[in-house]
């Protein structure tokens, strides 16, 4: 897995950091439960505003039943939403899947 961080990590609001770190988790465990590829980038990005995160992965995907609850791009899409952010997730043109998550960096505040 490779990591890569622009920018200073910023202050998160209260339970953006959780909630960051829950949709990395719940993105790699997919990854292992669903992708041929063992391989994953993690990508951190802030602009002052909002926090983007990348996980991705070069698949392809197994096609086989995991055996989970199903519920983990949802869990993931209900985290964002409660604190004003989006999850996007879905395959990539040049194969493997992207989850993209942004998050608010100032909850509550005017921008």
């Amino acid at each position: 897995m490779s990591v890569e961080v622009e920018g200073e990590p910023p202050r998160l609001p209260p339970g953006a950091d959780l909630a960051a770190f829950r949709i990395v988790q719940e993105a790699l465990t997919n990854l292992v439960r669903h992708s041929g590829s063992r391989r994953a980038r993690v990508r951190f990005e802030h602009d002052g505003r909002e926090l983007r995160l990348w996980v991705d992965d070069d698949g392809p995907p197994t096609g086989a039943d995991a055996g989970g609850s199903g519920n983990g791009l949802a869990g993931m899409r209900e985290r964002a939403a409660a604190l004003g952010g989006t999850i996007e997730a879905g395959p990539r043109a040049d194969g493997g899947f992207r989850v993209l998550a942004v998050l608010p960096t100032h909850a509550g505040e005017d921008q």
